[in-house]
Formats: C-alpha cells, sequence, structure tokens
C-alpha cells in the first residue's frame, strides 16, 4: 500500500479532493468578511448645511436614486475635510456620491440653466462633463479590513 493510500485510509478523504476543499473553506471565510470604508471629503468651500453620502453597492439606482442605495446619510459639517466611516461592509464593488447641502433641503439646487448650484462629488473623482459618471466610472472594491477613498466636491457656480 502507498504512502497516499495509507493517508486516504486513515483519515478517510480522498485527497485528489483537497484542492477543492481549501477552495471551498476559503470561500466560505471571504463570504463572512466584513470591512469598514473610511471616506475624506476634501474642497468644501465652507461648513454651511450638511454633506449626504450615498453608498451604493452595484449600479442600481446609481447615481440619483438613494433609495436603491445601500446608505444615505446626511453629516453636520464639523472639520474640513470631513471624515465620514461606514462599517461592516461585504467584500464587493461599491460607488459614493456626495452632496455639499449648504441649505440642508437634502436636494441639489440647481440655477436657471440646471447647472448644480451646490458641490458634489463621487468616488474615484471622475471627469465630469455634460452627465454623471457611470457606477463603473466611480467604482472601488472593499477587499481589506479597511478601505481609505478621498472625493475632492466640485461646483459648478456659487450658491
Amino acid at each position: 500500500m502507498s504512502p497516499l493510500d495509507t493517508m486516504t485510509k486513515r483519515f478517510g478523504i480522498n485527497l485528489a479532493w483537497a484542492p477543492l476543499l481549501g477552495l471551498l473553506f476559503s470561500t466560505s471565510a471571504k463570504a463572512d468578511f466584513k470591512g469598514s470604508l473610511n471616506v475624506e471629503i476634501d474642497g468644501l468651500r465652507n461648513n454651511a448645511g450638511q454633506v449626504c453620502i450615498t453608498l451604493f453597492g452595484s449600479s442600481k439606482g446609481f447615481p440619483n436614486e438613494g433609495k436603491k442605495a445601500l446608505q444615505d446619510k446626511c453629516f453636520k459639517i464639523t472639520e474640513i475635510p470631513l471624515n465620514i466611516k461606514f462599517n461592516q461592509l461585504k467584500a464587493g464593488s461599491y460607488a459614493v456620491v456626495l452632496l455639499h447641502d449648504e441649505n440642508s433641503t437634502k436636494t441639489m439646487e440647481m440655477d436657471s440653466l440646471g447647472m448644480p448650484r451646490e458641490g458634489f462629488g463621487f468616488s474615484q473623482n471622475p471627469e465630469i462633463t455634460n452627465r454623471a459618471p457611470k457606477f463603473s466610472e466611480s467604482a472601488f472594491f472593499i477587499a481589506g479590513p479597511e478601505t481609505n477613498i478621498k472625493i475632492n466636491i466640485k461646483y459648478m457656480s456659487g450658491f
């Protein structure tokens, strides 16, 4: 009887299945993974009002439908830059949308030409042209215990 046959008989496992078992155990450990996201918000022109932050876990509803987001919260501006932390996030792709809600209405104020009057930002700081970025242009990946991103607020016009 070969040493492999002896081990198989002794432990009751066919060692040909070992790589698959290893993959199964490592996948189940990753399924329980929870990490945190630290968002640094830079470029706020003042501390008036609040910053509303929307965290999306997929492209569904991104960037305008906060009801389809994982989290949608507003925070008083206590310091500049402002730091916000999200805990207990599963490994995966996410994207963030920010609004500097200077008048605390929880809506983006627009001027007569349809340009945003308040500051806004997106994760990955994509270039803003004539449309909002897509989820894929703002997405980042959470895979470790702590992920740090920085979002620079943009202002198109004065308030």
